[in-house]
């Protein structure tokens, strides 16, 4: 394991940063066992609180499980992390992972397409007024990322009028990825953003309470940038960006 010491100044994040980095890089793989809390505090230069609270921290995400006088294994993140491991995923050893972005495309796609029907059959006037509004304020975007902020409203507006509490908290997991990467986003996002007409489709499927077409303008929105996406994905992959 690349362990290092810690400055103290920074150890309770960074005890648990390092231990994370090593299960996602898979320096720690499935199944093996963490050194002793002892071990770990000595390798690192922290106190065994310090660790133990790093540990508890891990045990919480789903990265490892803590036996009580036994040893701390690590768990596969596949089967056992939550989406918020997914900011992490990304980008690893400063790398884009083009294989998370497409499973993030693809999320997004399917959501996207399940929430627009559960917003038409739920919606009221109120949630509909919302969604018009939403249109017309991205309407007036002209800068590429401000049009993208204004799409976000847009979705957010659509999650809560689909009146789904797991839809609603998987919308803002994929927020605190997207959020950071709008503007080096905007040429790609821009065949999506800039087409008002589609969101207009949606929102008018909306108010007509009609979750099938609200189904399909979802799906022939977020088709636009998932199009634009691919060949700058293939792209990256063929220049070995992806490991």
């Amino acid at each position: 394991m690349a362990l290092q010491r810690i400055d103290r100044r920074t150890v309770p994040d960074t005890v648990f940063e390092q231990l994370v980095d090593e299960v996602l890089d898979g320096e720690l793989p499935p199944g093996a066992a963490l050194p002793a809390e002892r071990q770990l505090a000595e390798t690192l230069g922290v106190s065994r609180p310090t660790v133990r609270e790093a540990l508890q921290r891990l045990a919480h995400t789903g990265l490892v499980e803590v036996r009580q006088g036994g040893a701390t294994t690590v768990r596969d993140f596949r089967r056992h992390a939550g989406v918020d491991m997914l900011p992490r995923l990304l980008v690893r050893k400063g790398r884009l992972d083009t294989a998370v972005v497409r499973s993030i495309l693809e999320t997004r796609s399917a959501m996207g397409r399940e929430v627009a029907a559960l917003a038409a059959e739920r919606a009221d006037a109120t949630r509909a007024d919302a969604l018009d509004d939403a249109v017309d304020s991205l309407a007036r975007q002209g800068d590429p990322v401000e049009q993208q902020w204004a799409a976000l409203r847009f979705w957010e507006v659509l999650v809560d009028a689909a009146d789904s509490v797991v839809f609603r908290l998987l919308f803002n997991n994929l927020r605190v990825v997207y959020e950071p990467t709008m503007a080096a986003l905007a040429q790609v996002m821009v065949a999506e953003v800039s087409r008002i007409e589609r969101y207009r489709a949606v929102a008018g499927a909306v108010r007509a309470g009609d979750a099938a077409a609200a189904r399909r303008a979802a799906g022939e929105l977020l088709s636009a940038a998932a199009a634009e996406f691919e060949p700058v994905l293939r792209g990256l992959d063929e220049s070995g960006v992806n490991g």
